[in-house]
């Protein structure tokens, strides 16, 4: 780890904590809308994803759930282009990280992340937004970096 990227991972997480008291359970669920990944082949994917739109939603995002649904996951829009660092505190079930450019192609994807863990899981750098989903999704679907994810949020949303 450079001495950038450690400077970034130790200002992560005084920024989350400064955003309220921290979460003891899981949040409601939060309101849904569709989504599509279609990947390098042409198949199209949909899920019906919980939007995380307000700072106290990011902040708890799917914190002490014990699953997430095949086609369901979170989306986290940060409604500029922005460096996106995540973790897995309070995260019971892993999660592949898709981190999308504002045109809606996925920049990065971390996948298999370990439950639990305070390891900062970076963007690499500004996206929109960060789509969590089930572990083994992105392999099991075959996605991939570059692959375009089509939601109401990015420049070609259907």
């Amino acid at each position: 780890m450079n001495r950038r990227s450690l400077f970034a991972s130790l200002l992560a997480v005084p920024l989350l904590a400064a955003a309220g008291p921290s979460p003891t359970g899981p949040q409601p669920e939060l309101p849904k809308e569709e989504l599509v990944i279609v990947t390098h082949d042409g198949v199209r994917h949909f899920f019906h994803v919980e939007m995380a739109l307000s700072m106290d939603q990011q902040v708890t995002g799917l914190m002490f759930r014990p699953d997430v649904p095949a086609d369901g996951g979170m989306l986290f829009d940060w409604g500029v282009p922005r460096t996106s660092q995540m973790w897995m505190r309070n995260t019971i079930s892993s999660l592949d990280m898709l981190f999308i450019n504002p045109d809606g192609t996925i920049r990065s994807i971390a996948e298999h992340t370990v439950p639990q863990s305070l390891a900062v899981i970076d963007s690499r750098g500004p996206v929109r937004a960060t789509l969590e989903l089930a572990a083994g999704t992105a392999e099991r679907l075959d996605i991939r970096v570059g692959d375009k994810v089509q939601q109401r949020i990015f420049a070609d949303a259907p």
